[in-house]
């Protein structure tokens, strides 16, 4: 008897569910019109009288027998409202895309190739970019993952292993690290230079050779614009060329990085996992994973991954912070891991792996 009420009640649910799916489509597609009538009238797209105004009418509806659910159902509708009030923001601002640092930043200029017509917003660190997804306040982010010369980007790797967010899809792009100082400086003059970490570490050969202080910024535009600001021809930042035409610098020297192939890679992160679409060698994907503390366990891993035919590009670890001495581990690999091979992969790997988890599916199409 009492499994038959649980079978009804959850048709019921199911059934339900699935009208509220076909409305709450219906009622997005009126709020698009609200939000064109708001952009052709010059409306803000908050209306706090009329929010009330829906939320007291709706309540209304309920009856009395229906009075201690009247209190989840307010708080449900205000939950409505401030979502139709971001998907109408959205169509007024248009993408909003989140990274980590100021216009002219590498990280600004690599969202700026992948989403050319978003609107670009820089945070202050990479946690608080992921965290605007997260919260729905930025619709992407695009973090950096890696650099061909200095490695992971263990920050943000952190963030895929603990964090929500997919990864759907990675750009690469080459980074030039330019000498850029006040007008009319010479190289003579200058005596230290101001860059972020890793791009000080790029170009420490050539920094080393001029006899150069170094000192760390959060990032390279911030250096540039520190640069600017402090009017000391004794300092020099190491950025982008964007960085120093938006800061009113000049480039004294171009691609003083001891690589010349520097490639910084980025990925881009969503709410929403997407089905990778590619075809072949373009179809990849990001496993993140720990496994049991004992013998053999890594290799059996590892193992699982080629029986199933899957291409590791790449096997990485990282400490974990709350753990001494333990290890998650990071794979990306070639295929296509929506498929029954995958699934299989997936549940093997689950028999010598405490956690696992799913980063992305994607095409590494920029």
């Amino acid at each position: 008897m009492e499994d038959n009420k649980l079978l009804i009640a959850r048709e019921i649910i199911d059934k339900t569910d699935k009208e509220m799916a076909r409305l709450f489509v219906q009622r997005m597609e009126a709020a698009r019109l609200v939000a064109e009538y708001k952009m052709e009238h010059g409306l803000p797209i908050k209306d706090k009288a009329r929010e009330e105004q829906i939320i007291q009418r709706n309540a209304g509806y309920l009856s009395e027998e229906d009075e201690l659910v009247k209190g989840f159902y307010v708080n449900f509708m205000r939950e409505v409202i401030d979502i139709s009030c971001k998907y109408q923001g959205r169509l007024f601002n248009g993408m909003k895309v989140a990274y980590c640092g100021i216009n002219g930043a590498f990280a600004s200029i690599a969202a700026g190739k992948v989403f050319p017509d978003a609107v670009r917003v820089g945070y202050s660190s990479f946690a608080e970019a992921y965290d605007a997804v997260v919260k729905g306040e930025c619709d992407t982010a695009v973090l950096p993952i890696e650099n061909s010369s200095a490695g992971d980007v263990g920050e943000v790797c952190d963030m895929l292993f603990s964090g929500s967010l997919h990864v759907n899809a990675t750009f690469d792009l080459s980074v030039t690290h330019d000498l850029l100082v006040l007008p009319g400086t010479e190289i003579s003059e200058i005596t230290r230079v101001v860059s972020h970490p890793q791009a000080l570490m790029q170009c420490g050969k050539y920094i080393e050779e001029q006899g150069w202080e170094t000192y760390e910024y959060v990032n390279t535009a911030l250096a540039a614009k520190y640069v600017a600001e402090l009017g000391d021809k004794h300092t020099a930042a190491i950025a982008s060329e964007e960085a120093a035409a938006l800061y009113g610098l000049d480039v004294l020297q171009k691609e003083i990085n001891e690589s010349k192939y520097n490639t910084t890679r980025f990925a881009v992160l969503s709410a929403v996992p997407v089905v990778n679409k590619g075809k072949g060698m373009d179809k990849r994907f990001i496993l993140m994973f720990t496994v049991r503390n004992e013998a053999g366990k890594l290799a059996s891993a590892v193992d699982i991954i080629g029986k199933h035919g899957y291409n590791m590009q790449s096997l990485r670890s990282r400490p974990m912070k709350e753990l001494l001495w333990q290890y998650y581990f990071f794979v990306e690999a070639e295929g296509d891991i929506h498929t029954e091979n995958g699934k299989a992969l997936m549940e093997e790997l689950s028999s010598c792996c405490d956690k696992l988890k799913l980063v992305g599916s994607f095409s590494h199409i920029f």
